[in-house]
């Protein structure tokens, strides 16, 4: 990872200091293409009021919109939850039980209690690796196993770009409780995000600061194998469904539904959220979350008599594990994303696909001078709006032009997933 880049305007000046270290592939990728605003500013070509819908530029919006900084459908209590009922007459369901007790093993598999309960702050440091594709949708096509197919037909996936995908590296801070800050960066576009305590915000350069609806809630990014404390609180209230093998590694599999009360609090009169799930699979070998999954179903009430919804299905492979400080954190992991839209109109069904690699290069605990100031949102938060809806209807409403300009292409130039764990 490179911290620090030439001076552009004087290869005699000191060099600049990057706030998020970029990954050493972009930086020669950059200057290669002699693209040089990037490293000055790492402000993107992109504008909130642009009106070219096509092309890279709507590819990382839609990265960065859906997968740069995505959030846990519900809060995660912050103090330590006593899994043994001492009451011995008051039984739980088995399937309670058994989650427990799973959660139960995975602490003790990542380090123990004392080991995570020391832990007051962390610092990590990432490089990622983003592609988007696209799936073709309309009449008659179904899934099997070597693709989408149509009248017998295998139709091929759409790539968004030609390429690899796009380059990036990204900064998280935590703090307990409920302290959080993140920024990534993508091929010179960056996207921030945070939590105080109190509200949870995102700021992208196409869109000014804005909070979510409802209580703040943690970085999905922080339970991809990073923060085993708050993952064992998440799934502290789960049930076990059951087991499964994936990736040849045979795991149990706790679920956890989103309260209605906290959908409610998320949605708003254009946008109801229906569902939100939460898969957690646990090696049965390690006792360590081997993948991570979540999905959530939401409608866009249309103007007209045809509402839209949107599914939107994240899953997350954790892998790597290293033992840091005595805790056993997961430092890479590839996570998919799909996004399928349907109406009444066959013709207006569409899926889309996204995927990213992730790999962290450095990690620390406990991080002295991590005070409150380090968190603080934006002086231009938006505490009304929230990106949660009104730009999941802009992006619906704006996806006619998109479409226009790029035939085939079916998803929204802004944020088609503000509508997902993501805020």
């Amino acid at each position: 990872m490179r911290t620090l880049c030439p001076n552009l305007a004087n290869q005699d000046a000191l060099e600049t200091v990057l706030e998020v270290p970029i990954p050493e592939e972009s930086f020669h990728a950059t200057n290669d293409t002699n693209s040089t605003a990037s490293w000055r500013s790492m402000k993107p070509p992109i504008t909130p009021h642009s009106t070219d819908y096509g092309g890279r530029n709507a590819e990382i919006q839609l990265l960065l919109g859906v997968v740069g900084a995505p959030l846990i459908p519900l809060p995660i209590p912050s103090g330590h939850p006593n899994f043994i009922n001492p009451n011995i007459n008051d039984h739980q369901p088995i399937e309670a039980s058994m989650a427990k007790y799973i959660v139960q093993q995975y602490i003790a598999a990542t380090g123990g209690e004392r080991a995570l309960n020391s832990v007051d702050s962390m610092f990590a440091v990432g490089k990622v690796k983003m592609v988007a594709s696209e799936f073709i949708a309309g009449d008659g096509i179904s899934m099997n196993c070597n693709g989408l197919s149509l009248g017998g037909s295998v139709m091929k996936i759409k790539s968004v770009r030609n390429g690899g995908g796009e380059m990036g590296g990204f900064v998280l801070w935590q703090k307990r409780p409920n302290l959080w800050s993140f920024e990534l960066v993508v091929s010179g576009c960056k996207i921030s995000a945070g939590s105080d305590g109190k509200v949870a915000w995102r700021q992208t350069p196409w869109h000014q600061s804005h909070a979510s609806r409802g209580p703040p809630r943690p970085l999905r990014r922080s339970l991809q194998g990073l923060d085993p404390r708050s993952t064992a609180n998440l799934f502290t209230n789960s049930i076990c469904v059951g087991e499964k093998t994936i990736n040849g590694e045979d795991c149990f599999v706790l679920k956890l539904e989103a309260e209605p009360s906290s959908l409610k609090q998320r949605s708003s009169s254009n946008v109801e959220i229906i569902h939100h799930t939460v898969w957690g699979y646990f090696s049965q070998r390690t006792g360590l979350l081997h993948h991570l999954k979540d999905s959530h179903l939401i409608k866009i009430k249309a103007l007209g008599s045809d509402n839209v919804f949107w599914e939107t299905t994240m899953e997350s492979l954790v892998q790597d594990y290293r033992v840091v400080d005595g805790i056993n954190i997961a430092h890479g992991g590839r996570t998919t994303v799909s996004l399928f839209r349907s109406g009444e109109k066959s013709e207006s069904h569409s899926r889309t696909k996204m995927e990213e690699v992730w790999m962290i290069e450095d990690l620390d605990f406990n991080i002295k001078g991590l005070s409150m100031d380090c968190f603080l949102p934006p002086s231009d938060l938006k505490k009304v709006v929230d990106q949660e809806t009104d730009d999941v209807v802009s992006s619906d409403t704006r996806n006619a032009q998109f479409t226009s300009k790029n035939r085939g292409m079916r998803f929204g130039v802004s944020k088609v997933m503000d509508f997902d764990p993501t805020r």
